[in-house]
């Protein structure tokens, strides 16, 4: 079916909007155009409003991200309007005024659409609008930057009323292109879509030329001593130490899942006089601190101080933190208020180092990290010109707890089984380890893909998702240093560690008297020393967060059956079998479970077996190497192959709550061969 030449008209305008930062934040801001259809029962021609539904983002906008409402039945919704006690009502009310289906369902702002007489509507949270819209004389600022062509409208809660108040003051002006909307963002209209979209570029251009030319030279305040940022590698060494603490503190309610960023404006705002002050006001913008929280957690240290007194500071600053959260939710909450959703901060903020931001995902965690960014911005403005004056405590409660958001909430899909973990995977370019990253990623974990390849690392990151849920790193796991930097990179992309398998592995197949001592060495080196390695740097970080954890060690049905020209791989694959269980005797008191897996002739995939293992494999056994894997099914009880599937599966089960009981377990994926059995 063709697209509506104005629904089309809009999409593409929303997608050049939304594509740039500085015009609205991701997922924040909608826009809508009005125009005409055939009304297919009917056969007249009906007016209809397109508006970007609910929750959706205008960069990736697309048809199906829109409601279609019949313009004249949402107009008429004024003459049933209850007045503000009862606004919330008018969202339900909005279902009874869709076309045919509907599509999305329409978001909290759809009256403003549908009410303003303009055929093109743009709603958006630019930085240097909402700094207009948040300093203290910001209606005087409106007068001077835009003359009589935009009107100030004062801060209201987004609903129906709005869309009245908007309405009437573009009646009244008939000269104005929009409006700043006190404390929130700015809306802007035209009758067409081209002029709409360049009447909003003109308000947003204009407001950040306005603050560059009169703002004053330091905004935040003079540069305080001691809060200069950190040189890059003393910074995010300094972070990757902090990181570990940090998740378990704001995981006290809920595991999080964190991100972090060292950006120029986060260090410039915490290296300034006025940042304590500023960052205690927290953010204005609805969609920035429904993200963020009313306000960070700020480390009130200066740059230099260790990671030890700083992690006692933090520890201290957190148990105050939900003790004033708790407080603010009780001053404000009403006998029909949400129950609280959790004390713990979303935005910790470190002077020096830079900024952690924390959600239920990576995706969550970064954009509340892009939001807090945008509220910095939006402060910079503000304080430029005047004096940053964000909405009360009383409305932003209304609006973090507003039933809307928590029916909104209530409507998000349930968590995938791993939703909230951070798995570490060796070795996991190709074969097993790929198939086992694949697989916790499938089931909703973020994955850091650590092997000696890191060009391979990195594409078999980018085959399973963006950076939100898998990055590739570079790993020797021989080497002490290369695997605390892949540990390091997990705590810096993602906030922690939850998950390691240890899955890195190479073999040669050698008689005792062939195998040299350089053999031995090389697959000791990389199977027990190096599974020794990744577990004691991951132990660090599970003990220290406070979460528990799982440590997977993908062993091998040699560990237990004794096989001819095998002598070194064999042995090291023992060594790390046993490794499981010691480390499940000294790790349990801290809740993390060790456990193995005994796969067995898994070729197919396998970057062992394609290495040269499977063709010598193949000659001890007497048969055509591309037969291997057929061969070895047909010597186990179940005549079965095993793939790289299967032995990802066993590691999934492992980790799941199903298994929270489970530890110094070695699980045999081998199809059934009786000779390993464990006794």
């Amino acid at each position: 079916m063709t697209i509506n030449p104005s629904a089309a008209a809009l999409i593409a305008r929303s997608n050049r909007l939304g594509a740039d930062p500085r015009n609205t934040n991701y997922a924040g801001g909608n826009t809508s155009a009005k125009g005409t259809e055939i009304d297919p029962v009917t056969g007249e021609t009906i007016e209809l409003l397109w508006v970007k539904g609910s929750g959706g983002d205008l960069g990736t906008l697309t048809e199906s991200g829109l409601a279609v409402l019949r313009l004249d039945r949402m107009r008429a919704l004024a003459g049933v309007y209850p007045g503000l006690d009862r606004e919330d009502e008018m969202v339900a009310a909005l279902d009874y005024t869709l076309h045919g289906k509907g599509g999305a369902a329409p978001s909290i702002d759809t009256p403003m659409h549908g009410l303003v007489d303009a055929a093109h509507v743009d709603h958006l949270h630019p930085d240097s609008g909402i700094a207009i819209a948040t300093a203290a004389d910001g209606e005087a600022l409106t007068t001077t930057i835009f003359g009589d062509r935009v009107a100030w409208v004062p801060w209201r809660r987004p609903g129906f009323q709005l869309g009245l108040d908007i309405a009437a003051i573009r009646d009244a002006n008939p000269q104005a292109v929009g409006c700043i909307l006190g404390g929130h963002g700015i809306t802007a209209w035209g009758d067409t879509s081209d002029e709409a979209e360049a009447n909003s570029l003109r308000i947003i251009e204009t407001a950040a030329a306005f603050i560059a030319h009169h703002s004053q030279a330091e905004p935040f305040g003079p540069e305080l001593a001691g809060f200069i940022p950190l040189a890059p590698a003393e910074r995010r060494a300094k972070a990757a130490a902090l990181a570990p603490t940090l998740r378990g503190l704001v995981s006290t309610d809920a595991v999080k899942v964190g991100h972090f960023t060292d950006a120029p404006e986060v260090l410039d705002f915490l290296s300034r006089a006025g940042h304590p002050r500023l960052a205690a006001l927290g953010t204005s913008c609805p969609d920035h601190f429904l993200r963020t929280k009313v306000k960070p957690l700020l480390l009130d240290l200066p740059a230099g101080a260790s990671v030890d007194d700083s992690l006692t500071r933090l520890q201290e600053l957190h148990e105050q933190y939900r003790a004033d959260y708790q407080a603010y939710y009780d001053r404000n909450a009403g006998p029909e208020s949400p129950a609280i959703r959790g004390a713990d901060p979303l935005i910790v903020l470190i002077p020096g180092v830079g900024m952690f931001s924390y959600g239920a995902n990576k995706q969550t965690a970064r954009v509340a990290g892009e939001f807090y960014l945008n509220a910095i911005n939006v402060m910079r403005g503000a304080e430029g010109l005047s004096t940053y004056a964000p909405i009360n405590e009383a409305e932003k409660f209304k609006i973090e707890y507003w039933a809307l958001e928590e029916a909104k909430l209530q409507r998000m899909p349930a968590p995938r089984p791993l939703a909230g973990r951070v798995a570490l995977v060796t070795g996991a370019a190709s074969g097993i380890g790929k198939a086992i990253a694949t697989r916790l990623a499938a089931e909703g974990a973020c994955v850091v893909i650590a092997d000696l390849d890191l060009s391979k690392a990195q594409a078999a990151a980018a085959e399973i998702g963006s950076a939100d849920v898998a990055i590739g790193v570079q790993a020797n796991v021989t080497d002490e240093a290369q695997v605390q930097a892949s540990v390091d990179a997990a705590l810096l992309a993602f906030g922690g560690l939850d998950l390691v398998v240890n899955n890195a592995g190479l073999s040669l197949s050698k008689s005792l008297l062939e195998t040299t001592v350089a053999d031995w060495d090389l697959q000791h080196n990389v199977m027990a020393k190096g599974s020794f390695l990744v577990s004691r740097a991951a132990a660090r970080v599970l003990i220290e967060q406070k979460l528990g954890g799982d440590i997977v060690y993908i062993s091998s049905k040699n560990s237990v059956f004794a096989g001819p020209n095998n002598i070194a791989y064999s042995a090291t694959k023992a060594d790390q079998a046993h490794q499981v269980r010691l480390l499940a005797a000294e790790l349990g008191e801290y809740g993390v479970k060790v456990n193995g897996i005994n796969p067995d002739g898994v070729v197919r995939g396998s970057g062992i077996f394609a290495g040269g293992w499977g063709a010598k494999r193949a000659a001890v056994y007497g048969v055509p190497e591309e037969e291997l894997g057929t061969y070895y099914a047909q010597r186990t009880l179940l005549k079965r192959e095993v793939l790289p599937e299967n032995v990802a599966n066993a590691v999934f089960v492992l980790c799941t709550s199903d298994l929270s009981h489970t530890t110094g377990l070695h699980i045999p994926v081998d199809a059934g061969v009786a000779a390993a059995f464990l006794r």
